[in-house]
């Protein structure tokens, strides 16, 4: 029997099957270029190309695509197969360096805000050597970039890279000013944990509210929920776990580290963790892992929901970002080490990001900004839209003491005591952790808790890596001209807690105080898309994303023209399928149960002269004063989302949605829900929210 060792990584040209396959130049050569960002020559790229081409069919592949990420959310690729004409009529296997490294999609089919138009076709794909190729099915999948003709950034994959080398230039400047010359990289890692849904498939396809848009547009709240917080860390049921073990099996022949599974808090959620990876390479797995995880739940009958808030009045599902920097050498620059207040380094990075949070607060909360997640931000499982950061008593203090200038007595580990002598002791973590912070550090890392679990972690990482770089890039002027570089260094990091202990909250941030609190401070509370997105383009935003040429100003535009795009356009399919399920199913439900519910009246009434019928009156006249509701509620929705036709821009459009689209759907969700909990349940026209969130079994 094979173990995970055994076959780990099978499906991926990673750096064992490099070295076993390539002659050591080539193999010193590529390395460079992945370890350092050093140009790939042309005979390196065909002695890998033919290498991969031999690999990649010795597995079973037949076809090559460039696997990209382009700005829909989701993953793209165009198969091409290895074939090429032989002069006796057959076919040889061939692939070519110049294959490898560009491709040629067709630009104008994916979103580009602007950049493209219809008739300008021509976009390019570009390998990216820092991300493995590994196969998926029976076709070689090599990571790359996507661009237009005209060289502007049509992917997230891009900007992700760019980011990490603008944090990585202004880093090293740091790392060099405290004497680190051995230190050739700095790079990101993150590890994002990801919850989803599980659903029997046979009541997904009942609801075209799923199918369409991926959440329960209607439902009435069920007579158990999450109440009981017996699902959060349960004992996972054995089709749950069959799931699993198959989706970490499929996860681990791709090479991505799937760690940690468990029930979450609503029933029917789950959570996966995997161990930490190169940022560009975590994004690049987090979105492989959507896609299997969905995979492998059809082949046991279930849908994986990975929609924000896929059920009202239970727990949505998050990506919880954990975020943090290291050398080459190995040495985590987030680390406290035994005695963080003496480590001016670590407070210095420390600064650094606490600058970079308050001052792009803005970019943080807008990164992470969908319809869906407008759902799920502020409700009880999820952090409020505010932005803030926690550090914990041991930091705070430490903090406190370098503002003030004060001697830290600092804080002594204590010793766990559970009152039973077969237990170990244990030291107790000096600081607690906060699952309501938005930006929580947590050790050696930092959790940023505001992602969406369908988001690509790609925009929020960008974002944070592009604000730190600032902060350095801020730090590193100062301290290269400074005469005295203690003194220098120690009046910095003390400006700088000053400056920004603002946005500094270790408190609860679900209590509505510290709303009114977060508003006194000045923090920013985008509540919804709408309110964000077109933040993006305010002028401190775009004179640092640009002088660190993570985004260019045309790129910057286009996207805030995207993501506006894709918030309408979520909205205007969910409000289209309420209507058409109001109309089509929900109506004729209501009426005919109401109308069953008059013959019945009548037939009881001439077997029993004089019954009263009290019972069945009062429901007849609850459900047709509810009917009357749903129609014309109905009837406003649709009328609200024809109005939008009128709007001139897609931000007029998204505040159109935000103001008057979104209270109707709301409006006629409550009365059909109303409607719901009064009808037969051998009636209602799809599965029930029991149904759903007890189904699997």
């Amino acid at each position: 029997m094979k173990t995970v060792s055994d076959y780990f990584g099978c499906l991926v040209f990673d750096d064992r099957v490099m070295k076993g396959c390539l002659s050591a130049d080539v193999y010193a050569s590529l390395r460079k270029t992945i370890d350092e960002g050093a140009k790939l020559d042309a005979s390196v790229a065909n002695a890998v190309a033919g290498a991969m081409k031999d690999w990649a069919v010795a597995n079973g592949a037949t076809h090559y695509t460039h696997w990209f990420q382009p700005l829909t959310g989701i993953t793209a690729e165009k198969h091409d197969s290895f074939i090429s004409p032989a002069p006796d009529g057959g076919v040889i296997m061939d692939f070519s360096g110049k294959e490898l490294i560009k491709g040629e999609p067709d630009a104008s089919s994916f979103p580009s805000g602007g950049l493209r138009a219809t008739f300008e076709a021509r976009g390019y794909t570009a390998w990216d050597p820092t991300s493995y190729a590994f196969i998926k099915g029976k076709t070689l999948c090599i990571p790359t970039a996507f661009c237009s003709y005209g060289g502007e950034a049509l992917d997230k994959k891009t900007p992700l890279l760019r980011s990490m080398e603008a944090l990585n230039r202004q880093a090293m400047r740091i790392l060099k000013l405290f004497g680190n010359t051995d230190v050739k990289c700095v790079k990101t890692s993150v590890g994002p944990e990801q919850e989803y849904f599980l659903v029997p498939k046979e009541l997904y396809e009942q609801r075209k509210d799923l199918i369409y848009t991926g959440r329960t547009l209607f439902g009435a709240k069920p007579p158990k929920g999450q109440e009981m917080d017996d699902h959060y860390f349960g004992v996972i049921k054995p089709r749950v776990a069959a799931y699993m073990e198959d989706l970490n099996q499929e996860l681990w022949k791709l090479g991505i580290l799937a760690k940690t599974e468990h029930n979450e808090v609503a029933p029917a959620q789950h959570e996966l963790a995997p161990i930490y990876s190169t940022t560009n390479i975590a994004t690049d797995h987090n979105q492989l892992t959507m896609e299997i995880m969905q995979k492998v739940a059809a082949k046991h009958g279930l849908v994986c929901l990975l929609h924000e808030k896929p059920f009202a009045g239970v727990n949505g599902s998050g990506k919880h970002n954990n975020w943090s920097i290291a050398t080459d050498t190995g040495v985590n620059l987030l680390s406290p080490g035994e005695t963080p207040y003496q480590n001016a380094q670590f407070l210095l990075f420390l600064c650094a990001v606490i600058k970079a949070v308050d001052d792009y607060q803005d970019l943080l909360r807008l990164s992470v900004a969908t319809a869906g997640n407008d759902h799920r931000l502020g409700a009880n499982e999820a952090p409020p839209a505010v932005v803030s950061i926690f550090l914990g008593d041991e930091l705070t203090a430490i903090l406190d003491a370098i503002e003030n200038d004060k001697p830290y007595e600092g804080t002594k580990k204590t010793t766990m005591k559970l009152g039973v002598d077969v237990l170990p002791r244990f030291a107790r973590d000096t600081t607690d952790r906060n699952r309501t912070s938005p930006f929580a550090f947590t050790g050696n890392k930092f959790e940023f808790r505001m992602l969406g679990s369908s988001n690509s972690i790609a925009c929020a990482n960008i974002m944070l890596n592009a604000a730190v770089a600032e902060s350095l890039k801020i730090y590193a002027d100062r301290l290269e001209g400074a005469e005295d570089f203690e003194t220098a260094l120690h009046a910095m990091i003390q400006k700088t807690i000053k400056d920004h202990k603002r946005i500094l909250f270790n408190g609860n941030g679900y209590d509505g105080a510290w709303l009114e609190e977060a508003a006194k401070r000045g923090l920013c509370n985008y509540r919804t898309t709408p309110d964000c997105m077109p933040h993006l383009l305010d002028q401190k935003n775009v004179d640092m994303l640009t002088a660190h040429k993570v985004f260019t100003v045309p790129e910057l535009h286009s996207r805030c023209e995207i993501m506006l795009e894709n918030y309408c356009k979520t909205v205007v399919i969910e409000a289209n399928t309420m209507v058409d399920m109001a109309r089509k199913q929900i109506l004729p439900a209501v009426a005919g149960f109401t109308a069953d519910l008059a013959e019945d009246v009548a037939a009881k009434k001439a077997a029993v002269p004089g019954a009263s019928c009290g019972y069945e009156t009062g429901l007849i006249g609850k459900l047709s004063v509810l009917t009357d509701q749903i129609a014309d509620k109905t009837d406003e929705l649709e009328r609200a989302v024809l109005e939008l036709k009128n709007t001139c821009t897609v931000e007029e459009e998204s505040y159109a949605i935000r103001d008057t689209v979104l209270p109707k759907m709301a409006a006629l969700r409550a009365v059909a829900d109303e409607a719901e909990t009064l009808t037969a349940e051998e009636v209602w026209p799809f599965p029930t929210y029991g149904e759903l969130l007890f189904g699997v079994r």
